[in-house]
């Protein structure tokens, strides 16, 4: 069980570090005005009317210290207070400050309740736990804790406390420190006491007066800082004093160097050299604060009364032996009775002016060793009841405690009355009915004076945050707020906050930015991004689950693996051990079918009439072409619709561009070819074979090829395979009938005479045959050689291709005998062009009549061959 009035509070000390002197100038800075940042929303005003308050039990004459950063037990405790991204408000109170102080500025007391008020984010009054809004008139406790209540709740909580308080104070429901009654708050004023009512202005902190605060930085006298708090109007404690002292001396006094005003007490860590209690050594401890502890040197040093000698240490060199000293004092009759002592035993105390044992009588010349006698009167001492005095004679020796004399006493409660010795006490039986100052229960004292005491009883009523009860004494009124704070932590327990007692409930757990602990199950245990600590279940792996399937394919869902046991979720009150249950991890779940999609051929694996479909409902199908396998024949395809094919159990795979299994039930033999043999021949040919169509090579064709000779005079009758068998050259040579060619030479009107041969005849311009040669008028005849026309014929330009009685006609010039013969018919000649030129029709019935019939489809011109133009020129020359 906590006690009441223990603090929660967490101590946090500032740093210490020295920073170097800044080249502004601290009144200068103190004079800025402040600027104010971006406006905040504020909320509505409401009334509020004070809680009933307690009355709490008179502070202790030692109250704890609580730390200035008392908030921190509302914030997050896990991290430090980071002002660097603070909000402008934020950032204007710490303008001036920062000016002055740079960036070695310690503020992580008030950075907290600066953060805090900017965030809306101020801890519940501790009084009545209702959140404190901006627009409420609030106190804070300027003396410790600087905690933040309504003003009616701590007006009614200090009233309620001076009155039921011995001593007319009152103390802080949080730090417990006392205020005189004097100091109760009456008025609304801002954090710095400048300004009553402050108004509520969006440009700055909830409860600001927006001025500087003013505040002395240090109220001990001894530290010598008179500086005041640069920064504006702002809750929680000042800062330290960011002021450089120029010449600031360290606990020896030894090193001088430029320091801030608040850390300007320091240690130069060298040795304090400061002359110790001894006044015969010096301190050889490091620079420090306060007095020098005590001498540490080792040595010989004698008693008080010098009879004996220790080792101890210089600072217990003073000390007493055991020894009694047993010397004479002055008067020579009497031993000192003292112990080990210094100097001389001094004057006996028995000299001097003496009385007997009363007092009465006096004996002044009495000696030191004569004893004093009795004077014989009554003694009358004043026994121990106080009120009786002692009825014996004078005596030696202390007078009777117990006081016998018989008196009339009443009970304390004046109830009972009865005479008894004065020694003995009376007292009634009767129990006291009155109630205590708490108002619940009875006195039930025996024999009651009427002062009753403080009730015993613990109070043991249920505290305001219904989580506690009242440890305190029994009371009246309400109960003091509960003194215990609520830890808010994330599951981990590394991250964390404290909130008052009650308050607990509307709050979050905090984010936490450290990793958690729990591993996964799936198979991505190592690739797995790792997330933060949280509460409840860890969020679900987001990588592709990859694993392989039985297809070959990999899983391309989300991961669907084991799930490891969630944490608990998130509860400010822990769950009974009988209710706590242990999870299990979650079994994943199987992969589902591939849904990867790929090309499934039909039965017969037909090119272009693939499918797409995914893997696991890929199942072959017939498509709308016909089989096309080839046939057993090696010739044919099969003309069945697409089916699946049945392998013969000889083929070999790779014969075959099916893959299918010999024992798929839908298998079915292709068609049998009765067609006959279309294969081509090797050697080609073009008779068909007569078998029918059939894998293996056609038999040799034994068809005859009639080919006729190369002169055309006979034709050969050859079997097929053989004939076709030869080459180009044998084949030329078999046809050869072995007689003369008889073929008609091109140029000249006369036959080959070369053996049958293909091709041209060789003797085309070399014909050795007679022909007779004449003049154009037939008159003069030579014997040329064949070659000879031909070369006359070609030297003068004329076509030797003539009819058969002409060939050789008019190479030869005529002579003298020939002009009469050649007159006569020129001029019947001359006179028949003419008769045709004027009857055309006349033409026509002088040609034969294969010419006639030739022209009745065309009618063409008459072509004249050049030897008869040359011999039409000649008549007419």
């Amino acid at each position: 069980q906590h006690s009441p009035h223990k603090s929660r509070a967490h101590h946090r000390s500032p740093a210490t570090t020295s920073t170097p002197a800044m080249p502004s100038s601290y009144a200068a800075a103190a004079a800025s005005s402040s600027r104010k940042p971006a406006p905040f929303t504020t909320a509505t005003a409401t009334t509020r009317k004070p809680a009933p308050l307690p009355a709490p039990a008179p502070p202790p004459s030692n109250p704890s210290h609580v730390s200035d950063s008392d908030p921190s037990s509302y914030s997050s405790s896990g991290e430090e207070t980071d002002l660097s991204a603070c909000d402008p408000a934020t950032a204007s109170v710490l303008s001036t400050y920062l000016s002055v102080a740079g960036n070695g500025a310690d503020l992580s007391k008030v950075g907290i309740f600066l953060n805090s008020a900017a965030r809306r984010r101020s801890p519940p009054c501790l009084i009545c736990l209702d959140p404190i809004r901006p627009s409420d008139p609030v106190w804070s406790c300027s003396a410790s804790c600087f905690a933040l209540l309504h003003l009616p709740c701590i007006q009614s909580w200090a009233h309620q406390s001076a009155s039921a308080a011995p001593a007319p104070t009152w103390g802080c429901p949080k730090c417990r420190v006392a205020y005189p009654k004097s100091q109760t708050p009456t008025s609304y004023h801002c954090f710095c006491s400048k300004t009553e009512d402050p108004p509520a202005d969006p440009w700055i902190l909830p409860h600001s007066c927006g001025d500087v605060c003013g505040r002395r930085l240090n109220s001990n006298p001894d530290s010598g800082c008179e500086h005041t708090c640069l920064l504006l109007c702002h809750p929680g404690p000042c800062p330290p004093c960011p002021a450089v002292v120029p010449n600031a001396r360290c606990f020896c006094g030894a090193h001088r160097e430029p320091r801030r005003c608040a850390h300007q007490r320091y240690s130069c860590k060298g040795k304090c050299n400061k002359r110790l209690s001894c006044e015969l050594h010096r301190c050889p401890v490091d620079c420090h604060d306060g007095p020098c502890p005590p001498c540490a040197v080792r040595g010989n040093h004698r008693c008080e009364c010098g009879e004996t000698m220790v080792e101890r240490l210089c600072s217990e060199r003073v000390f007493q032996c055991k020894r009694e000293c047993s010397g004479m004092l002055e008067c020579g009759k009497h031993k000192c009775e003292r112990g080990c002592h210094g100097g001389k035993c001094g004057e006996c105390p028995l000299r001097g002016q003496r009385t007997c044992p009363c007092g009465k009588k006096d004996y002044p010349r009495l000696e030191c060793d004569v004893e004093a006698a009795t004077c014989g009167s009554t003694c009358e001492k004043v026994l121990g009841c106080g009120r009786h005095k002692c009825p014996e004679r004078c005596h030696r020796g202390p007078c009777d405690v117990t006081c016998r004399l018989v008196i009339k006493k009443s009970c304390r409660c004046g109830v009972l009355k009865k005479e008894l010795p004065c020694h003995q006490d009376l007292t009634c039986e009767r129990k006291c009915q009155r109630l205590r100052a708490c108002g619940r229960h009875a006195c039930k004292r025996r024999c009651c004076v009427g002062d009753c005491p403080p009730c015993a009883e613990t109070c043991d009523r249920r505290l305001r945050c219904g989580n506690h009860k009242c440890l305190s004494p029994c009371h009246r009124g309400a109960c003091s707020p509960c003194p215990l704070m609520k830890t808010i932590s994330c599951f981990c327990g590394k991250t964390y906050f404290e909130v008052p007692c009650g308050t607990e409930k509307n709050q979050k757990p905090p984010k936490c930015s450290k990793r958690c602990n729990i591993d996964r199950l799936c198979r991505h245990k190592l690739d797995c991004r790792p997330h933060k600590c949280h509460y409840g279940a860890c969020p679900p792996c987001k990588l592709i689950c990859g694993e392989e399937l039985s297809c070959g394919h990999k899983c391309k869902e989300r991961c669907h693996g084991s799930i490891p046991p969630p944490n608990p979720e998130f509860t400010v009150k822990p769950m009974k051990k009988k209710m706590e249950k242990h999870i299990e991890c979650t079994p994943g779940t199987p992969c589902p079918p591939c849904q990867e999609v790929v090309l499934v051929p039909c039965f017969g694996e037909h090119l272009g009439q693939e499918r797409a479909i995914p893997c696991s409902k890929s199942r072959q199908f017939p498509c709308q072409n016909l089989c096309g396998n080839l046939l057993h024949c090696g010739n044919h395809y099969c003309t069945k619709d697409c089916h699946v094919l049945e392998i013969p159990s000889d083929q070999r795979k790779a014969d075959t561009i099916l893959s299918l299994s010999r024992k798929n039930t839908l298998a079915e033999p292709c068609e049998r070819c009765n067609l006959p043999c279309q294969r081509a021949r090797d050697p080609p040919c073009s008779h068909p074979c007569p078998s029918r169509c059939h894998l293996s090579d056609c038999l040799p064709c034994k068809a005859l090829v009639k080919r006729s000779c190369h002169c055309g005079a006979m034709t050969h009758a050859f079997e097929c395979v053989y004939y076709n068998n030869l080459n180009a050259k044998q084949q030329l040579k078999v046809r050869s009938c072995g007689g003369p060619c008889h073929r008609k030479l091109p140029n000249c009107p006369h036959l080959c005479s070369e053996i049958c041969h293909p091709g041209q005849c060789p003797s085309v311009d070399q014909c050795m045959k007679k022909v007779n040669v004449r003049c154009a008028c037939n008159t003069l005849k030579k014997e040329w050689v064949c070659q000879d026309v031909l070369k006359e014929y070609r030297r003068s330009g004329r076509d030797p291709k003539v009819a058969k009685g002409q060939f050789g006609v008019g190479l030869i010039a005529c002579g003298g005998d020939c002009v009469k013969k050649v007159n006569v018919p020129a001029a019947e000649l001359h006179q028949r062009k003419v008769q045709e030129n004027k009857n055309p029709a006349a033409e026509v019935t002088n040609v034969p009549k294969r010419r006639k019939k030739r022209d009745r489809g065309a009618q063409e011109p008459v072509q004249v061959s050049m030897w008869q133009v040359c011999k039409i020129d000649r008549c007419d020359a």
